[in-house]
């Protein structure tokens, strides 16, 4: 096998040496080698995908759909998201003009931090946060700027977010996720209207990650690009609605002028999105609200079960609004070094959890548990953390 040449390494861009891997990835890769785990750690729903997607996909195939695409996407598909945008959110995209499919949510992140972000410039976002957004805005050379919210319960308010602005006069854009990951929380209309409010005084963009806006258990999903169009870009996609992980389609929409500069990241990314991955997506958006409300549903009975049992046995936890998440805090008789104790749950519990440092500030002394598992799974591991904590 080859060895790189000596030296040779520093070929390779500083900033992009200087990242790390991403922790969550490298946390699961880590417990998977322990024998008899049970794997509580990645955000993939344990449903497979719709049958009405797998024709799609198939037909697509044997229509022999395996040439290039356009750059967008198919028209398709774009109007399968702008159709899905407007039924649920009542959001107004021109699917031809206002509208891009990416390879999954985290390429529409890529292709729209990359456009918009340059050297000097700071990337607000309330933490913790999913921890791509950090090493993206390090590789486009900008500062990361968190804006703690663990003593608001983990919820941006409009005079954190005012105090984070005046403080950071170079701020370019605000990511917002929400159902956030790893928190669960949602937004009401009343905080979105109160934050829309400072961000329509400046000229800040906000990156709204509404990934998880499907699985909302305490009312209706509301983006905040209906209340703050010509500043918003809205990234979703059928990853965790359709339990599409795999196939990989998300989508950004934008005022046409801001998309078509995000397309041209995108085109020298990837060229164009996979032609029978946009056909099962189609299916999907069109045709898979029933099945996404029964797995909707599904994750609310997991999230109902588990949140009493564990406060039971020491862990405080509040009840996410969206997404399938608990943020665990770590009792207080136990290790509050999250890393080394996710390790211990791991190799003595036989249970495999996110440490909360892998989310930035005040992510320290949680762990993240993803419930997109069975119910016999997370039945059997919390007899296991029971036990072991007993």
């Amino acid at each position: 096998m080859p060895e790189l040449k000596e030296g040779v390494i520093n070929s390779v861009r500083s900033d992009v040496r200087n990242i790390t891997t991403n922790k969550i990835r490298a946390v699961d890769m880590e417990f998977r080698k322990i024998d008899g785990l049970l794997r509580l750690t990645l955000g993939e729903p344990d449903f497979n995908a719709p049958e009405l997607v797998k024709k799609a996909m198939i037909k697509s195939i044997e229509d022999n759909e395996s040439h290039y695409s356009t750059a967008r996407g198919s028209i398709e598909f774009l109007k399968a998201a702008a159709d899905f945008l407007k039924r649920n959110y009542d959001l107004n995209y021109d699917p031809r003009t206002e509208i891009l499919s990416t390879v999954g949510s985290t390429e529409a992140i890529f292709s729209s931090l990359s456009t918009i972000l340059e050297e000097g410039d700071e990337l607000l976002a309330p933490s913790p946060a999913y921890p791509l957004y950090e090493q993206l805005a390090h590789v486009n050379h900008t500062k990361m700027v968190y804006i703690p919210t663990n003593d608001t319960n983990f919820v941006l308010t409009p005079s954190k977010l005012q105090n984070a602005i005046e403080q950071h006069p170079r701020a370019k854009a605000i990511v917002l996720t929400y159902p956030n990951n790893p928190t669960g929380v949602d937004y009401s209309v009343e905080q979105l209207k109160e934050l829309a409010t400072v961000i329509a005084k400046t000229n800040l963009l906000v990156v709204s990650d509404e990934i998880y806006s499907t699985l909302n258990y305490v009312g209706k999903h509301v983006s905040i690009a209906s209340l703050l169009p010509e500043q918003t870009i809205v990234l979703n996609g059928v990853s965790k609605s359709h339990a599409m992980t795999g196939d990989r389609i998300g989508f950004v929409a934008a005022p046409r002028d801001l998309i078509s500069q995000i397309v041209k990241i995108h085109q020298f990314a990837i060229t164009a999105v996979s032609n029978p991955a946009m056909a099962g997506a189609v299916a999907a958006l069109n045709q898979g609200d029933a099945l996404t409300e029964k797995m909707r549903q599904e994750y609310m009975k997991r999230r109902n079960y588990l949140i009493p049992e564990f406060k039971k046995i020491g862990f405080d936890v509040a009840a996410p609004d969206g997404a399938f998440y608990l943020f665990l805090k770590i009792p207080a008789d136990q290790n509050q070094d999250d890393f080394a104790f996710a390790r211990e749950l791991a190799h003595k519990a036989l249970v495999g959890l996110i440490p909360g440092s892998c989310f930035g500030p005040g992510g320290e002394g949680y762990l993240r548990l993803s419930y997109a598992a069975s119910e016999e799974t997370l039945h059997e591991a919390l007899r296991r953390l029971q036990n072991y904590l007993a």
